[in-house]
């Protein structure tokens, strides 16, 4: 035989190991990939609105949270604009909600006005302040406790709401007469046997100080400080009072 001849063979020798090495046997079992068999699991943790402690993507807010944006729109609104000049729809604009959902947990304007506007203070913590001071001291109480009021934002927005819807509605009138009067104001003139118009006056000259200050920003009331009103206020209050 000769060499050319030779060569091929040799080659195809050594050749059949390897290939037989590579090739699949058929007996064998195969070996599960591990991409496949991770897939699944891969897929279904991050499947949107699965993955635990996160909140699925556009997810509406439950009742609670509704009505709260709705009643926090509405004090906006009726603080900046009164009681008329709020509608029920920009009151929805402003909590991002339909119109429907309004009317579904308040019924109406007024019934969203009572809400919202719920007394910003309990009379019970403040009536101790004033039943507890001797009489000769009334006025300057009166101011202090208008001011430690008004001066709070989150106080005031609701109160100038009440004060400039009690010009265009009863409803509103009678909820702030409640406040500053029966509420508040006439059981101290009770503890203090002081005549209910003498009380009514000196809280009347308080709420007029309150809108020049916090309303009508007028200057310089506007800017002075609590303890010099009380300077100015408290003997005037107190000629009421005494």
């Amino acid at each position: 035989m000769t060499e050319s001849a030779q060569v091929p063979r040799e080659k195809a020798a050594q050749a059949s190991p390897k290939d037989a090495a590579q090739a699949p046997r058929k007996d064998a079992p195969r070996t599960p990939r591990k991409d496949a068999a991770q897939a699944p699991g891969k897929d279904a943790a991050q499947a949107p609105g699965k993955e635990p402690g996160r909140r699925p993507p556009g997810r509406r807010p439950g009742p609670t949270e509704t009505r709260e944006a709705i009643l926090t729109s509405a004090r906006e609104l009726f603080a900046d604009k009164g009681y008329d000049g709020a509608s029920l729809r920009a009151i929805a604009r402003g909590a991002g909600v339909d119109p429907a959902l309004v009317h579904h947990f308040f019924g109406n304007k007024e019934g969203v006005f009572i809400a919202a506007m719920r007394f910003p203070v309990d009379p019970a913590e403040l009536l101790p302040k004033i039943l507890a001071t001797p009489r000769e001291n009334l006025g300057e109480t009166m101011v202090r406790t208008f001011l430690s009021v008004w001066e709070v934002p989150e106080h005031r927005a609701p109160i100038i709401a009440l004060l400039r819807s009690a010009m265009t509605n009863a409803r509103a009138a009678v909820m702030m007469r409640e406040f500053v009067s029966a509420a508040l104001f006439a059981r101290a003139a009770g503890v203090h046997d002081i005549p209910l118009l003498k009380v009514q006056a000196a809280a009347g000259q308080m709420i007029g100080v309150m809108i020049l200050r916090y309303v009508l920003e007028v200057e310089p009331i506007a800017s002075s400080t609590p303890d010099e009103l009380v300077e100015l206020l408290a003997p005037t209050l107190q000629r009421h009072l005494g």
